[in-house]
């Protein structure tokens, strides 16, 4: 299927790991300028240099704390010097700490605040203007099954990313017109350093091992497998597409059918 996307230029945020990664090499086999970035200067500098040999071509990195104005800001406008435009912007994060509603203080909700939401707002702010004016972009946001089913033990991310989902669809409402589509992904549990993270943390509540914990999760999926990376990069990559250009202001979820709702 020719995407239409060679020649495009895509930022991803928090992209030197995991599903960001996946979504950075993805949008790199189909011909697209790729610019990443992340707080880690090594895992970047590893990424882009993975994304060349397979690709023949090195994407723009930048150093970026997403929670912080001033480096959105400066990643935003070195892409732009880079590049000349965003057509494609992926707002991606890690996921905030895990823990129950009496575990969290006000500071562990104002950092989830700025890392989950705000980075989005912001990113959105900078890049969404351009998209508008030239006619043309995509905005994909990385969210959670945690948008549609929420997870136990993760009340920041259950609140903070449905917060995204709500301003998603607003912002998709006010630049349809402009040939501007917004969307969410909502990956379901996959193979990650988060998702290995968390079933750390739980299995010291549980007094299971993290790897029972991880194929328990898989027990739940009906495709009874955790996803990999480069599945929830594909669906990415189609909603960047061409051909995705009448979807707009949905959730979309990759989950191996775990979500079991109709909405």
């Amino acid at each position: 299927m020719e995407l239409g996307l060679k020649g495009k230029t895509a930022l991803v945020t928090a992209s030197s790991k995991g599903i960001g990664r996946a979504i950075a090499e993805a949008f790199a086999s189909e011909g697209v300028q790729v610019a990443i970035c992340s707080r880690t200067k090594s895992d970047l500098l590893n990424t882009a240099s993975e994304i060349n040999k397979k690709y023949g071509f090195e994407p723009f990195w930048c150093i970026c704390d997403i929670s912080k104005q001033k480096d959105i800001e400066t990643t935003v406008d070195e892409v732009k010097k880079q590049f000349g435009r965003i057509d494609i912007l992926v707002n991606n994060c890690g996921g905030p700490a895990a823990g129950l509603f009496r575990e969290l203080e006000d500071k562990s909700w104002q950092s989830a605040f700025e890392q989950v939401l705000l980075s989005v707002v912001r990113f959105c702010n900078l890049v969404v203007p351009d998209m508008i004016y030239h006619e043309w972009g995509r905005v994909i946001n990385i969210t959670s099954i945690s948008v549609k089913q929420p997870l136990e033990n993760l009340m920041l991310s259950n609140s903070l990313r449905s917060g995204v989902v709500g301003f998603a669809k607003s912002l998709s409402n006010e630049v349809a017109r402009f040939n501007v589509t917004v969307n969410n992904v909502a990956p379901g549990y996959t193979l990650t350093n988060r998702l290995y993270d968390l079933a750390v943390h739980k299995a010291k509540s549980t007094g299971q091992s993290h790897e029972e914990i991880l194929a328990d999760m898989a027990k739940q999926i009906p495709i009874n497998r955790l996803a990999k990376p480069e599945e929830i990069a594909s669906g990415v990559l189609f909603l960047a597409s061409k051909q995705a250009s009448y979807i707009t202001g949905n959730t979309i979820q990759i989950d191996g059918g775990y979500i079991k709702g109709l909405l």
